[in-house]
């Protein structure tokens, strides 16, 4: 994983004198770190039409995206909601399962947007990858009015911010990703030796290799470098994503199930395949 720097605030009211290994610890951390986000892209501020595309994006696999929380960028909309517009746009949003947890875009501009419906200004969270079609891997829609994401954040400056800039030597994690755990490798490639459980998820600035059973979540690529692939030895992954463009599955194919599988990005298509075919 990748490392954390933490601020510790710690009462010192009889902490000084105590011998080091009797020192309480402290009531709370506040750390930075690595977070995904999922991010809403909308080109369109009619609630009825972002409803609809979000469902029908979703609809191939309903419920995963369920209480996933989202950032709703408003830079690519020709103008500015009003408050009434915004309000609507939450809703809509919330009625696919998600949960709004604030507000991308100018800065300046959309401050008092955010404060009147209580969100938190998200711009410093905005990814550097190029815009494209999230969740429609094998058709590209340049028009649509909806664009979604996810989006990698960290602490650390990143010592390039071009796509393809890592680190030659790859984070090795050697025991099972299990549920509900993270591992992400920051401008560098991730090798699994085990596997990664459904309801997990593996992260990588370059490529992703799993050495095992793929059930979880894999996202290589995650600041744009669109050369970046995803090996597997067994295939049964919830979503594979690179360079931003996804892919979900409810059923994975006949002919990949459990099988050694890699993906690559061409253009705006996301192919998955058999390894050695």
């Amino acid at each position: 994983m990748n490392s954390q720097s933490e601020l510790s605030l710690t009462s010192p009211a009889g902490i000084n004198n105590a011998p080091l290994a009797d020192k309480p610890q402290a009531p709370i951390d506040i750390r930075f770190g690595q977070l995904g986000v999922l991010q809403l892209r909308i080109r369109t501020l009619d609630p009825g039409v972002i409803l609809d595309e979000l469902s029908g994006r979703f609809s191939s696999a309903p419920g995963f995206f369920r209480r996933a929380a989202v950032c709703i960028d408003l830079l690519t909309v020709k103008t500015l909601p009003d408050l009434d517009q915004l309000r609507a746009i939450i809703e809509a949003v919330s009625r696919t399962g998600m949960i709004p947890i604030g507000l991308a875009g100018e800065a300046t501009a959309i401050e008092s947007l955010a404060v009147a419906v209580k969100l938190p200004v998200l711009s410093a969270l905005r990814t550097q990858m190029r815009p494209g079609p999230a969740l429609e891997p094998l058709q590209a829609e340049p028009e649509s009015q909806v664009e979604i994401e996810v989006e990698a954040s960290s602490s650390e400056p990143p010592a390039s911010d071009a796509p393809g800039t890592r680190d030659t030597t790859a984070l090795l994690h050697t025991q099972m990703v299990r549920s509900g755990q993270r591992v992400y490798a920051r401008h560098r490639d991730l090798v699994v030796s085990a596997g990664v459980a459904s309801g997990a998820e593996v992260m990588a600035d370059g490529c992703v290799h799993v050495y095992g059973s793929l059930r979880g979540r894999a996202i290589a690529g995650t600041r744009g470098d669109t050369g970046a692939r995803i090996f597997c030895q067994e295939f049964h992954a919830e979503l594979v994503s690179i360079a931003g463009v996804f892919r979900i599955f409810e059923t994975i194919p006949a002919d990949l199930s459990g099988k050694p599988v890699q993906v690559w990005l061409d253009g705006e298509k996301l192919h998955c395949t058999r390894i050695g075919t």
